[in-house]
């Protein structure tokens, strides 16, 4: 973070600087740190530096020009969702920043922290990677201005641009450049053959994207060219038909190298780097992190202390829901550590100043996919499914929750733990389709590791938006629900579901919506918060907020766009909320005038008629017709 911790080590230049624009924190969730751990592992030299000003590039110049080349994040979440709200105000407040105060990252960081990087040291090669940049890597809908905006690759000042977890990736980075400074003799440069020679190679790797020349992708085989930037800017059924095939090929296993041309020039996408085997993750995991913030800090960052007692076992998710961007970072594989990897952070947490035997999660993007898997590696080489829970749960998943079980037991067991959380979602359709241990994981679940709430996510329950969605229907809800009131009650606890709705998600019209409302008005039920739905680039269900098509079936698709139909639908989940009950009146009061025919009008260019013809039946593994070199698998 400054030169005299540089000092501290005895170290008078870096090899590698990374640029974040989070605060610092010494924990594996916050991904530059984790990073510079991995770095430091190879044998670097690393410096970090936190949320600088961009105003000028005076703080890239503050730890000196580094060897190998330089590393730009916009932080743990894309910038634009750290910076506004749904309703595209300005946040006032960050959860990766000092203070959890906002202002301290600019509107899409990674373009101006690589400009910045580039003007401090242009000779030295950018890498951008991320959340933000790996979602942006292809022409994407941006909701914050309203349009389609190119691939990120045409408005960053980087060499290349690292997609998904960068730790194989990065790798081959540092064996690539540190073969180029040792032709050079010296700090690699742009300027030299063998950096040249460096970029040539890593621009064939996994898990790397890059812009060239139309001429050179056009060389390029074999590959799978998308519609244009032009064309998914002017055409949205275009665009669906590209943001289809971008999580149809997402698969590191099959998944084919994609080519978007901008113009003269292209984006080129190689395909997912591999997953981590168990050995490799459990060596990031393993490595020495504080689990603290940086002690330059006066003031907390609320991000660290909500993680700082939690342990990650898994890495990655196979639900696919459409409004879910996992799929396009961590992958749908599901990675897992080992067990005695997992007990052990679990009992190293004792030696974290502050805590007090409470773990506050042990889990990841989903509770409890914990050594799940396809049953057969020839079959998951060759699937071509978005989901393996969706619409159903596969028969090749295996589902046996029992690791999970004897996880939880060994380590709620451990000396100086008092209470272990489960905090991550939790995915009731597994639990209930494992007829081997699913109960007893959601018994002990319940019983042991429930703090008077418990937060799931059904996001809707009208039955066709939950296929939009690609999430479980409203009979594994009321299942679950009837299952966690019965053991809480067992137990002898008094303990609540705390379920999280989204309104305004695409195909939810306001008649779907009242589905919901009549659901929590029968149970009783009031909803403290509910996110409005906020299209983020390259997930299908931000495509089929842009185009108002159903990607998988280009069937049209009610959207609620206008300010006032949006807040509409947030009203009818927290109808207690003030002023809200007055638009929920109204809005009940207006659909109860005589209206003429079976038409409804649910807002501006927006009708929507009872019995309106559904989506032609069409199988989630389909592909629009695109060229006759895809192959699906046999189911």
């Amino acid at each position: 973070m400054t030169r005299r911790e540089m000092q501290w080590r005895g170290w008078d230049e870096l090899d590698v600087l990374l640029v974040s624009g989070d605060a610092y924190v010494d924990h594996p969730t916050f991904g530059i740190p984790c990073l510079g751990r991995w770095l430091e592992k190879l044998g670097l030299r690393v410096g970090i530096i936190a949320q600088p000003r961009w105003d000028s590039p005076a703080d890239f110049l503050a730890l000196g020009r580094p060897r190998l080349f330089i590393g730009v994040s916009s932080g743990t979440v894309d910038s634009m969702i750290n910076n506004y709200t749904a309703n595209k105000k300005v946040r006032s407040d960050d959860m990766y920043s000092e203070g959890g105060r906002g202002g301290k990252r600019p509107d899409y960081a990674s373009i101006v922290y690589s400009r910045l990087a580039k003007e401090a040291f242009p000779e030295t090669p950018v890498i951008v990677g991320g959340v933000e940049a790996s979602l942006r890597r292809l022409a994407h809908y941006d909701y914050w201005q309203n349009r389609v905006r190119p691939s990120i690759l045409a408005e960053i000042s980087a060499e290349l641009l690292v997609f998904g977890m960068g730790e194989r990736t990065t790798q081959t980075l540092v064996t690539e450049f540190k073969k180029a400074e040792a032709a050079i003799g010296g700090p690699v440069s742009l300027a030299h053959d063998a950096t040249q020679k460096a970029l040539k190679v890593l621009r064939s790797q996994r898990g790397i994207a890059y812009y060239t020349t139309r001429a050179e992708a056009r060389e390029i085989e074999p590959r799978l060219s998308l519609p244009s930037y032009e064309e998914v800017r002017d055409d949205k059924k275009k665009f669906a038909k590209a943001a289809y095939f971008i999580e149809y090929e997402a698969s590191p296993y099959n998944g084919q190298r994609l080519v978007q041309f901008h113009g003269n020039k292209a984006a080129v996408v190689n395909p997912p780097a591999l997953p981590l085997s168990t050995e490799e993750l459990d060596s990031v995991y393993e490595m020495p992190f504080s689990k603290e913030q940086h002690p330059v800090y006066k003031e907390r960052i609320p991000a660290a202390d909500m993680i700082r007692f939690s342990v990650n076992s898994t890495r990655g998710c196979f639900g696919g829901c459409s409004f879910c961007a996992i799929t396009l970072h961590q992958g749908r594989i599901v990675q897992s550590r080992s067990e005695d990897s997992l007990l052990k952070e679990v009992e190293d947490l004792n030696k974290v100043p502050g805590f007090k035997g409470i773990v506050s999660d042990i889990g990841g993007p989903t509770a409890n996919m914990y050594k799940l898997r396809c049953k057969s590696t020839e079959i998951q080489s060759k699937c071509r499914k978005l989901s393996c829970v969706h619409p159903k749960v596969c028969p090749h998943l295996h589902t046996d929750h029992t690791p999970q079980v004897e996880l939880l037991e060994k380590a709620r067991n451990l000396p100086g733990i008092r209470k272990i959380h489960v905090a991550s979602g939790l995915r009731y359709d597994l639990s209930i389709a494992d007829k081997v241990s699913g109960q007893k994981y959601m018994k002990d679940l319940i019983t042991h590791h429930v703090g008077g709430y418990l937060k799931v996510a059904p996001e809707h329950l009208d039955e066709e938006v939950l296929h939009l969605m690609k999430k479980p229907g409203l009979k594994n809800f009321d299942e679950f629900v009837s299952y966690f009131e019965e053991v809480s009650k067992e137990a002898g606890k008094e303990q609540y579901i705390v379920p999280y709705f989204i309104s305004g998600f695409p195909g939810t019209t306001h008649e779907k919506m009242e589905k919901v409302y009549d659901y929590m008005k029968e149970k009783g039920w009031n909803l403290k918060q509910v996110q409005a739905f906020i299209p983020t680039p390259m997930t299908l269900a931000t495509a089929m907020y842009w185009t108002g098509l159903n990607p998988m079936g280009r069937a049209p698709l009610y959207v609620a766009k206008e300010k006032k139909d949006r807040k509409l639908q947030q009203a009818l989940l927290q109808p207690h909320k003030p002023g809200n009950r007055e638009l929920v009146d109204k809005y009940h009061k207006e659909q109860s005038r005589p209206r003429n025919g079976t038409v409804i009008k649910v807002g501006q260019n927006a009708v929507v008629k009872p019995g309106l013809r559904k989506s032609p039946a069409r199988s989630i593994v389909e592909p629009p017709k695109m060229g006759h070199k895809l192959l699906l698998d046999s189911r």
